[in-house]
C-alpha cells in the first residue's frame, strides 16, 4: 500500500512539470510557425520589389542569375559578401557596356542564385561554396552565355573568388578590387561566426531576418563606405534587403565563416597564376586592409600591379568609379584585348 501511494504522489508531482513542458513545447513550435510566416510574407514583398535583372542558366540543376549587357572583350563582375549584382548593376556596368560584354553575376545563394547542393542547405548545415566551387559554378554560367576567356573582376569577398578563377577556369586578366586575397590574423567579426554556426544559423537568422532593423543595415552600410558616404539611395538602388532573407543571410555568413582556412590553401596555388592581375585597394579600407592582402600580393606575384588609392575606403567602385575602370583597361591591354 505504502508503495502505490508514493507512486501516486510522484505521478502527482511530476504532473505539472510535464504539463509547463508540453505548454512550453506548443508555444515554442507556435513561434517558430510565426516566424515562418512572417518571413514567407516579408520575404516575398522584397523578391517582388527586386526581381531578376538578367538571365537564369541552369548549373548542376542549380540556377545561376547573370545579367548580361554590352559589346565588347568579355568581363565578369563577382560582387562581395551579402550583395548581389545589382552592386555592379546600379554604378559602373552602364559605362563599362560601351566597351565590354559584361557578365554581372549574382554568387551562390546570393541575389537570384541558389546554393550549388543540397549538401550546402538545411538550417544547421555549416557548409559554405568556397571561392574555388563558386568560381566553378560561375565560370560554367558565363560559358553557357557566350563567355570565353574573360577578364574577371572580384570584389572584396568576390576577390578570393577572382583568384580562384584564375587557379581553376580560362580567363585572360583578373581585377581585385578591395579583395581578400591573403590570409589574416585572427577571426572573422563574431556575427559570421555565431550565423554561421549550426544553432546561429538554424535558430537566429530567422529572427535577424525578420527583426533586423533599418538602423542596422544603414550603419552597415556606413561603415563600409567610411570615410565616403553612401550614395543616395545605395540600398534599395543595389538591393540591399535581398542580403536579409534567411537562406541569403545563412549562405553568406557560412561563406565567410569558412573564408580564412579556404584562403590559406588556396593562396599556396597563386603562384601557378601568370596571367596579368590588376589590384586597386583604397589606403582607408577598414574591412579589408590593404596592408594584408593587395601590397604583399602585388609583391608576390611578378604579374600583379597594384594601385592604391589615397583617402579611399572600402568601395572604390562607387566613389572612385574612373580609377575601378582604368584598372580594368590596363588589364585588357595587358592581356592583349586592347
Amino acid at each position: 500500500m505504502r508503495s502505490d501511494r508514493n507512486r501516486s504522489e510522484l505521478f502527482v508531482t511530476r504532473r505539472p512539470v510535464l504539463t509547463t513542458f508540453l505548454l512550453l513545447a506548443a508555444a515554442l513550435i507556435a513561434f517558430a510557425i510565426f516566424v515562418d510566416r512572417l518571413a514567407d510574407l516579408r520575404e516575398a514583398g522584397i523578391e517582388a520589389r527586386f526581381p531578376p535583372e538578367g538571365e537564369i542558366v541552369q548549373v548542376n540543376g542549380r540556377d545561376i542569375h547573370v545579367v548580361v549587357r554590352g559589346k565588347g572583350p568579355d568581363l565578369v563582375l563577382i560582387h562581395g559578401a551579402g550583395a548581389n549584382a545589382r552592386d555592379f548593376t546600379s554604378t559602373i556596368v552602364d559605362q563599362l557596356a560601351e566597351t565590354y560584354r559584361v557578365f554581372a553575376v549574382d554568387r551562390p545563394g546570393h541575389g537570384w542564385s541558389d546554393r550549388l547542393g543540397p549538401e550546402f542547405e538545411g538550417a544547421f548545415n555549416t557548409r559554405g561554396e568556397t571561392p574555388i566551387e563558386q568560381a566553378k559554378a560561375l565560370s560554367e554560367a558565363v560559358r553557357q552565355l557566350g563567355a570565353r576567356d574573360p577578364i574577371v573582376l572580384g570584389f572584396s569577398y568576390g576577390g578570393a573568388v577572382a583568384m580562384a578563377w584564375g587557379l581553376e577556369s580560362p580567363a585572360s586578366a583578373i581585377v581585385v578590387i578591395a579583395g581578400v586575397t591573403l590570409p589574416w590574423p585572427g577571426k572573422v567579426d563574431i556575427t559570421y561566426r555565431v550565423l554561421g554556426s549550426a544553432l546561429g544559423g538554424a535558430l537566429l537568422a530567422p529572427l535577424g531576418s525578420i527583426f533586423v532593423p533599418d538602423g542596422y543595415i544603414q550603419t552597415a552600410v556606413t561603415g563600409a563606405f567610411r570615410p565616403q558616404d553612401a550614395p543616395p539611395g545605395y540600398v534599395t538602388q543595389t538591393g540591399v534587403p535581398l542580403a536579409t532573407r534567411i537562406k541569403t543571410l545563412r549562405a553568406n555568413n557560412r561563406q565567410v565563416h569558412r573564408l580564412k582556412p579556404t584562403i590559406e590553401a588556396q593562396s599556396e596555388r597563386y603562384d601557378a597564376i601568370s596571367i596579368p592581375i590588376e589590384i586597386v585597394h583604397g589606403t582607408e579600407d577598414k574591412t579589408v586592409y590593404a596592408e594584408i592582402h593587395a601590397i604583399p600580393l602585388a609583391e608576390r606575384l611578378p604579374s600583379a600591379n597594384v594601385t592604391i588609392l589615397d583617402g579611399i575606403g572600402h568601395m572604390p567602385h562607387h566613389v572612385a568609379a574612373n580609377d575601378v575602370i582604368a584598372a580594368i583597361d590596363q588589364a585588357a591591354a595587358r592581356a592583349g584585348l586592347r
